[in-house]
């Protein structure tokens, strides 16, 4: 039996990366989204596979526009009209209300859609494939209030994950036992497990679920458990294997070094679970980080420093950012680079003006004035072009100084700014 696992779709996000195309009427971006998504049902078609697993979080929200709906529905009528089942799970980003109100696939078991089914809750489906009988246990996106029920007194907050834990792992227990021991088990699961490398989408998750150890999922019982919530692919476990196949597109700039693509799993009774993650071509993010205020004033390396780094970035058709550093008196000239981006998919320049930060000599402040002069500008040699002119002018400044107002070498620092009438 061949299944495809995929998560963590968000269809949708990051659209102000995009553009309007104006041959279909369509974000560029939301085709970007679309196309990782069509990506994955080519996959299940041609190949074909037995079963898709979909991990959860299908939008950025729980109330998507109607438009993006339908592209994503147009995918999943495929998957129906070749009679491949898919099963969808609700992850947090699908739950609407704490999961009590719905959820944006609600839609597809309203419906009734033919071998679509909608894992919005801790059961077991048994399901018919071209391959044979399979069962798949879901276990969407949990949260605190979901597993509390109605009590006079609740436990503290020190031992509240523990105990919703314990409930979850009883519910579950259940599952397994009710389990055939001679059809295949899956256990599919939107969740974050303490295991895991996470990325942005703990912060967005935060106070609203809790962790889940690795030992509550891993289960000889279940040939493989599919993933989702975690958008960077990774393998937790291989006994049996507990995978999350990550997003099929970037999200944002803190997947840019991610790969993304998703999970081929092969099921044969009598032999470990084989799979296989395979990448898809997801637009790259590229962070660029010019600092040109080393280069000295008027220097003709700018040009090529500049070229030379977006070059080197391969910035071709990918979401761009720009940061980049520059002195004030440096001939800084901003269209360069809206030049030499132009091939970009998209892109953002986020200037950073090199302020004046003189270090501080401590030495300088005592005995003769002009060799303190000529010391500091040893320590500035992006000023050597102007050299002769600074000391040039300073001769001319301590020439016209009266020698009422020259300092005294017998008094302190305090003393002498009080000549000076400074303090």
């Amino acid at each position: 039996m061949r299944v495809l696992h995929f998560a963590d779709l968000h269809l949708g996000s990051g659209l102000h990366h995009g553009r309007i195309n104006p041959e279909t009427g369509l974000n560029t971006r939301l085709e970007d989204f679309v196309a990782s998504l069509r990506a994955c049902v080519d996959a299940a078609v041609s190949l074909p596979v037995d079963l898709v697993l979909f991990g959860g979080d299908a939008f950025p929200d729980a109330t998507p526009p109607p438009l993006h709906q339908d592209l994503f529905a147009q995918q999943i009528r495929r998957l129906a009209d070749a009679r491949i089942p898919v099963v969808l799970l609700v992850g947090n980003h699908d739950q609407y209300g704490q999961g009590q109100e719905g959820s944006s696939l609600s839609l597809y078991r309203t419906l009734g859609v033919p071998g679509v089914i909608v894992g919005d809750q801790l059961t077991t489906h048994r399901l018919h494939t071209a391959a044979g009988p399979v069962q798949v246990t879901t276990l969407p996106w949990i949260n605190r209030s979901t597993l509390l029920a109605r009590q006079d007194t609740l436990p503290s907050p020190e031992s509240l994950d523990q105990v919703l834990l314990q409930r979850l792992s009883l519910a579950l227990e259940a599952e397994i036992r009710q389990l055939t021991p001679q059809i295949p088990a899956i256990l599919l699961a939107h969740v974050m497990v303490d295991r895991a490398q996470y990325g942005s989408e703990r912060h967005l998750a935060v106070g609203k679920g809790f962790t889940i150890p690795l030992s509550l999922l891993s289960r000889p019982e279940y040939a493989y458990v599919g993933l989702g919530h975690v958008h960077r692919h990774q393998v937790l476990s291989d006994h049996p294997p507990v995978i999350y196949p990550g997003s099929p597109e970037r999200v944002d700039f803190g997947e840019e070094h991610e790969q993304k693509g998703y999970i081929l799993v092969t099921l044969q009774p009598g032999h470990p679970t084989q799979y296989e993650f395979i990448p898809l071509p997801a637009r790259p993010f590229r962070t660029i980080r010019l600092d040109c205020s080393q280069l000295p004033p008027g220097s003709p390396d700018l040009l090529t420093y500049v070229q030379t780094s977006l070059q080197q970035a391969r910035c071709d058709q990918a979401i761009v950012r720009v940061f980049y550093r520059h002195r004030p008196d440096q001939n800084w000239d901003p269209h360069l680079l809206h030049q030499l981006l132009s091939s970009a998919f998209s892109y953002t320049l986020h200037p950073e003006t090199q302020r004046s930060s003189h270090q501080r000599l401590p030495h300088l402040g005592h005995g003769d004035p002009w060799q303190a002069l000529q010391d500091y500008l040893h320590t500035r040699p992006e000023l050597a072009p102007l050299h002769q002119d600074i000391l040039s002018a300073a001769a001319e400044l301590m020439a016209a100084i009266p020698p009422s107002l020259e300092p005294r070498e017998d008094l302190d620092d305090e003393s002498e700014a009080i000549q000076l009438g400074l303090l």
